[in-house]
């Protein structure tokens, strides 16, 4: 009880401080002006992590934490490794080139850890709760939108006290905001999600050699679009940055959106492949198979519940369709050899879990 207690002191304390600087160099109206105008972006990421994660839905504790990591011990780490890397840059390079330095390889490097060390500790520490490359870029983009939801605090406030709202001569907090907030609200995201498919790819696969080098080369390819992304905003031109934008993080953010996609139809076959062993031994009804092996079907089926029985069975449904998914993935994990030395225990566990939720679904507590 006293680790998360200090856990979330850490996480409170290094949020407030974060406030306190940000509000001490913009201004109190512009530190508003800054949460409002990053709250946008940072929905709309947290909705399409969200939509990602919906065959297993990690824990709301954990996607939280995620989210508050990235938004205040990386934010926090990051600031001030990258101060010290300015200065320092600053006292050997002559001044003004110190902001190159911090921008163009401390961010990338420094800021990239602390943001993978989350995920990695994930992995490292709650092992059952990381499944695979699909977990990853969840964990990952999570503490990213925290990371960049600190950041554009920041940078929208800054643009404020300097030039308002701005004018198609100044480039004030709209202009900002359509640069960090509408063209590249998924960056961040992007360079953290190479970590996180990394460290997925590493718990999927029995090779020693992959689960070394899969999290490393991720790291290695966060660094290079982060670094690629800073140099061009830092040392390009308008036309620099546009290319890069266009022809590298555009194709890069399909693919990865192609790649998350032959992920979750690989979530599918598998949980589809699981279903008539549940049905086999009795766990799951034989008229239920059809609704469970889709996220179409799953999705209607709770719709069809909740506007007949209220949203309370809705959410026990939803129990009892997870409970069937974490099965299916351990059964998925056992036939690989990947499931651990507590796989028999595991197993029971969730199969209690499963007809629970079962029996709860079948007679669930109706809205009032």
């Amino acid at each position: 009880m006293l680790l998360p207690a200090i856990g979330l002191v850490v996480l409170a304390g290094c949020g407030l401080a974060l406030l306190a600087i940000s509000t001490a160099n913009v201004g109190l109206v512009a530190e508003l002006v800054g949460i409002v105008a990053a709250l946008v972006p940072v929905g709309s990421v947290v909705a399409a992590l969200l939509w990602i994660d919906r065959w297993e839905p990690e824990p709301a504790r954990l996607l939280w934490l995620a989210f508050g990591w990235g938004a205040s011990v990386a934010a926090i780490t990051a600031l001030l490794i990258n101060n010290t890397a300015e200065a320092v840059g600053d006292a050997l390079l002559g001044h003004g080139h110190g902001d190159t330095i911090s921008a163009v390889v401390s961010a990338p490097l420094f800021e990239e850890a602390a943001k993978g060390a989350f995920v990695l500790g994930i992995m490292l520490w709650l092992r059952n709760e990381f499944d695979g490359v699909i977990d990853g870029v969840v964990y990952a983009g999570f503490v990213a939108a925290g990371f960049a939801f600190t950041e554009n605090i920041y940078y929208f406030g800054r643009a404020f006290a300097e030039y308002g709202f701005g004018d198609p001569t100044t480039p004030g907090v709209i202009t900002a905001f359509i640069l960090r907030g509408v063209l590249a609200p998924f960056c961040h995201p992007l360079f953290t999600a190479m970590i996180g498919i990394g460290i997925g790819l590493a718990v999927r696969t029995p090779s020693r050699w992959v689960r070394v080098l899969a999290p490393v080369g991720g790291y290695l390819a966060a660094v290079l679009l982060h670094a690629m992304w800073n140099a061009a905003a830092t040392l390009g031109t308008a036309e620099t940055f546009l290319n890069v934008y266009f022809l590298v993080m555009v194709p890069v953010f399909i693919a990865g959106l192609l790649f998350v996609g032959w992920h979750r139809r690989r979530e599918q076959r598998i949980v589809a492949h699981a279903l008539p062993g549940m049905v086999e031994r009795g766990w799951v009804d034989p008229a239920d198979t059809r609704r469970l092996a889709t996220l179409a079907a799953r999705r209607a089926w709770r719709a069809k519940v909740a506007r007949r029985d209220g949203r309370p069975a809705a959410r026990a449904l939803g129990g009892y369709q997870a409970a069937v998914t974490e099965l299916a993935f351990l059964w998925h994990s056992i036939r690989l050899g990947l499931a651990g030395a507590d796989a028999a225990e595991r197993e029971t566990q969730l199969v209690a879990a499963l007809l629970t939720a079962r029996a709860n679904r079948e007679s669930p507590p109706r809205s009032r």
